[in-house]
Protein backbone atom coordinates (compact mmCIF):
# COMPACT_ATOMS: atom_id res chain seq x y z
CA UNK A 1 0.00 0.00 0.00
CA UNK A 2 1.30 3.55 -0.85
CA UNK A 3 1.01 6.54 1.18
CA UNK A 4 0.73 9.76 -0.17
CA UNK A 5 1.04 12.93 1.56
CA UNK A 6 -0.85 15.85 1.48
CA UNK A 7 0.86 18.53 0.02
CA UNK A 8 2.18 21.59 1.65
CA UNK A 9 0.09 24.75 0.39
CA UNK A 10 1.26 28.02 1.47
CA UNK A 11 -1.29 31.27 1.55
CA UNK A 12 0.82 33.35 -0.95
CA UNK A 13 2.18 36.97 0.50
CA UNK A 14 0.27 39.93 -0.35
CA UNK A 15 2.22 41.80 -3.21
CA UNK A 16 2.52 45.31 -1.36
CA UNK A 17 2.27 45.94 2.34
CA UNK A 18 -0.68 48.06 3.25
CA UNK A 19 0.76 50.14 5.21
CA UNK A 20 2.98 51.93 2.23
CA UNK A 21 2.44 55.66 1.54
CA UNK A 22 1.74 55.12 -2.57
CA UNK A 23 -1.15 52.75 -1.30
CA UNK A 24 -2.58 55.44 1.26
CA UNK A 25 -2.28 58.11 -1.31
CA UNK A 26 -4.32 55.73 -3.75
CA UNK A 27 -7.15 54.68 -1.17
CA UNK A 28 -7.01 58.96 -0.36
CA UNK A 29 -7.29 59.73 -3.61
CA UNK A 30 -10.65 56.98 -4.77
CA UNK A 31 -11.93 58.35 -1.51
CA UNK A 32 -12.04 62.10 -2.78
CA UNK A 33 -12.86 60.72 -6.45
CA UNK A 34 -16.43 58.89 -4.68
CA UNK A 35 -16.85 62.04 -2.53
CA UNK A 36 -16.69 64.53 -5.74
CA UNK A 37 -19.02 61.79 -7.76
CA UNK A 38 -21.60 61.84 -4.59
CA UNK A 39 -21.35 66.11 -4.48
CA UNK A 40 -21.52 66.33 -8.04
CA UNK A 41 -24.82 63.97 -8.58
CA UNK A 42 -26.49 65.69 -5.48
CA UNK A 43 -25.82 68.75 -7.25
CA UNK A 44 -27.67 67.95 -10.67
CA UNK A 45 -30.43 66.43 -8.51
CA UNK A 46 -30.93 69.99 -6.28
CA UNK A 47 -30.29 71.54 -10.01
CA UNK A 48 -33.31 69.81 -11.68
CA UNK A 49 -35.06 69.54 -8.65
CA UNK A 50 -35.54 73.79 -8.52
CA UNK A 51 -35.57 74.47 -12.37
CA UNK A 52 -37.95 76.36 -13.72
CA UNK A 53 -40.71 75.00 -15.52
Amino acid sequence: MTTHRMPRHRSPKPLADPNRPVERAVMAALILAVLAGLAWICGMIYTVATWPL
